[in-house]
């Protein structure tokens, strides 16, 4: 069957702001799509921003840009935000979920580069090769071998088992290591590695501590002094996940006593706005310490996957109302009508309370209603229909009931 591409009223009339300088491929992607598309190189002042996004109906950031409530209040037709990358604590979720803005990310494009270079610096840490590179550079020449080891044979410990923390775990595994992984959820363990019962048992019983976890109340400063005490002496930690998870003072005089042998660290709990000379942090002139400018997912090819994943996210929501992958609307598509049908599709956000599904059945009544689908996430519920009219003027009368209700966040008619 020939099936329908369903589309806004007019292409050329959505509006995207991409920020951050977003790869060429989700661009593209956007463009193809005919929508009218703007673009920067870097993140926007909050006063430039606040400008910018009063009459754009998607927006597509990096880690930088911060969509705060107080932002998003100044946002008229905003209905889809992408984040380019893993990471959507710079999104007020809730404040958008609860205006009918849905949310995509991407998040698994960039895992296999913050695996390579997890590994990276595990190799790097155990040969000291950051103290190396620094002495050379100021001209001393230091060749030891004094407690420089080969990684294999050694126990990597890896927080949080998800997509990164596997895809690192088969790496790690392949090169001889073996590989030890908490998670509070049930996971499957790949290769040889396994699974055990608590952060305790994982810290003192790795010799690299490697981090792979959100950013939530639960992680903040998960690894503190207390933590850090329980890694062997002359072990390792990385931490390529967030900047808050890890208590930098502490994982500094851990570093300074000669408990832990060394670190890399890739995020930070305040990072600079731009790039530049306006980096400042304890763990500067610590021994044995690589520091990294947040670059876990800084490849060309991951940048590329996330193009091509959240820009085609964005395109299918805008045009065909699917969520699938939204982090904060319930996960919900249907399938296109055939091409040669009088269909119209249906896309109501609204409070999710009793009665209103009874409402827009009973606006919907009078036609003929090919499919619908409903779900609930939290507050919000998301509705989908297609229906099929006779004459385009039903469409308005339509739109304006379900639109009318008291319950009502956001509706849109694709056709």
């Amino acid at each position: 069957m020939v099936t329908k591409n369903l589309k806004p009223f007019d292409v050329k009339e959505i509006k995207v702001l991409l920020l951050e300088g977003l790869n060429a491929t989700g661009v593209n992607i956007l463009k193809g799509a005919g929508y009218q598309v703007e673009t920067h190189p870097k993140a926007l002042s909050e006063e430039l921003l606040r400008e910018k996004i009063k009459d754009v109906h998607a927006i597509g950031i990096r880690s930088k840009t911060k969509l705060t409530a107080s932002i998003l209040k100044e946002a008229k037709n905003l209905k889809v935000i992408g984040c380019f990358c893993i990471g959507t604590n710079q999104v007020d979720l809730e404040y958008a979920a609860h205006h009918g803005i849905a949310v995509f990310n991407s998040p698994f494009s960039n895992s296999r580069s913050v695996a390579e270079m997890v590994i990276a610096q595990v190799i790097a840490l155990s040969r000291q090769l950051g103290d190396r590179n620094t002495e050379l550079h100021n001209g001393v020449w230091n060749k030891t071998s004094n407690n420089c080891r080969e990684i294999r044979g050694k126990t990597l410990g890896i927080i949080g088992y998800g997509h990164i923390g596997s895809q690192l775990s088969v790496l790690a595994d392949s090169m001889g290591m073996s590989v030890i992984f908490y998670d509070i959820l049930q996971q499957m363990p790949l290769g040889t590695a396994r699974a055990v019962s608590s952060l305790p048992e994982l810290l003192s019983s790795a010799d690299f501590v490697t981090l792979h976890v959100p950013e939530t109340p639960e992680t903040k400063n998960m690894i503190g002094a207390k933590e850090l005490s329980l890694i062997k002496k002359g072990g390792f930690l990385i931490n390529a996940s967030r900047g808050t998870v890890v208590d930098i003072p502490a994982l500094c005089q851990s570093l300074k006593s000669g408990h832990l042998a060394g670190c890399a660290v890739d995020v930070f709990p305040v990072e600079p706005f731009a790039n530049g000379k306006n980096f400042t942090s304890e763990l500067m002139g610590c021994p044995n310490t690589i520091l990294t400018p947040h670059i876990g997912g800084s490849t060309e090819e991951a940048q590329s996957s996330i193009g091509i994943e959240v820009g085609n996210a964005l395109v299918r929501y805008i045009n065909t109302g699917s969520t699938l992958g939204s982090v904060n609307f319930p996960e919900a598509d249907i399938r296109s009508p055939s091409a040669d049908s009088k269909t119209i599709r249906i896309i109501n956000v609204h409070q999710n309370v009793p009665g209103v599904l009874k409402q827009i059945n009973r606006v919907l009544s009078d036609f003929n209603i090919e499919k619908q689908y409903c779900d609930s996430k939290d507050a919000i519920a998301y509705f989908m229909a297609d229906v099929t009219i006779e004459v385009e003027s039903d469409m308005q009368v339509i739109y304006d009931a379900i639109a009318s209700m008291q319950e009502n966040i956001s509706t849109r008619i694709l056709y």
